[in-house]
């Protein structure tokens, strides 16, 4: 079943009416029809499930069957620190950490970046990363959708991340997988976790050092040497085998 975003303000007398570009892609490119259903989120905390109703030129009402709550989502608000990876590797990330389960990203400027962002480009990237995160989220079949947060510098997640229950910080420096076995393990019950990776040239080792004393737990992902890209991808994966319920 085909799953849609929608705002509290268009649910009304157990009514639902889409609008904007989820009509054309209905219409047009999916070809439904009435009675057809759909999965309507809110993008928080509950999810309708519909039957199509009443057609016009730009919207659509469907009719409230059921209400679910958030089945998709993992028990734990998880947030991804990436540190500014080069190219168009960022587009990836995103798609493949909502698949994950991801519940936000954060950019990260980090010493080794080799990324600079100004403000003007920095908003525009953003714009379309979160572009990338809708179409994510619905392709995941999430019951929210994932926000790419503006980009932060280190300074700044360093007073942040102070609020995380288990800060994760995989490092290629680290050693032991056992210890780095019973970290994952202790994300079970947390109700909020942090995961920071470093950019292509990795952390700094005095970032290292600021980690640890604000929360941060190095762990070690292995005897290999994972990129950026795939460094948090799996540590997301590692950590929905240990927490879906």
């Amino acid at each position: 079943m085909y799953r849609f975003f929608i705002k509290e303000e268009q649910i009304h007398d157990g009514m639902i009416e889409i609008m904007g570009s989820d009509v054309n892609h209905i219409k047009n490119v999916l070809r439904m029809k009435t009675g057809d259903k759909v999965y309507l989120s809110n993008g928080s905390d509950l999810e309708y499930e519909c039957s199509l109703s009443e057609w016009t030129q730009d919207s659509i009402l469907a009719k409230i069957e059921d209400v679910h709550g958030m089945e998709t989502e993992l028990p734990a608000k998880i947030t991804l620190y990436q540190g500014l990876p080069k190219g168009d590797k960022m587009e990836m990330i995103i798609q493949k950490a909502i698949e994950l389960g991801v519940t936000e990203i954060v950019p990260t400027a980090m010493k080794r970046c080799v990324v600079k962002l100004d403000a003007k480009k920095a908003a525009k990237k953003v714009s379309r990363w979160n572009t990338i995160a809708l179409s994510a989220a619905k392709q995941a079949k999430r019951g929210i959708i994932p926000e790419v947060r503006e980009v932060r510098s280190f300074k700044e997640i360093l007073e942040e991340v102070k609020d995380i229950e288990l800060m994760l910080v995989p490092y290629e420096e680290a050693k032991g997988m056992h210890e780095s076995k019973e970290l994952i393990n202790k994300a079970k019950g947390k109700k909020s976790i942090g995961i920071i990776i470093g950019p292509e040239g990795g952390f700094e080792k005095e970032e290292i050092e600021q980690l640890k004393a604000v929360g941060g737990k190095t762990m070690s992902l292995g005897k290999r040497i994972l990129r950026t890209e795939t460094a948090g991808m799996t540590v997301l994966s590692i950590l929905m085998f240990t927490i879906e319920e």
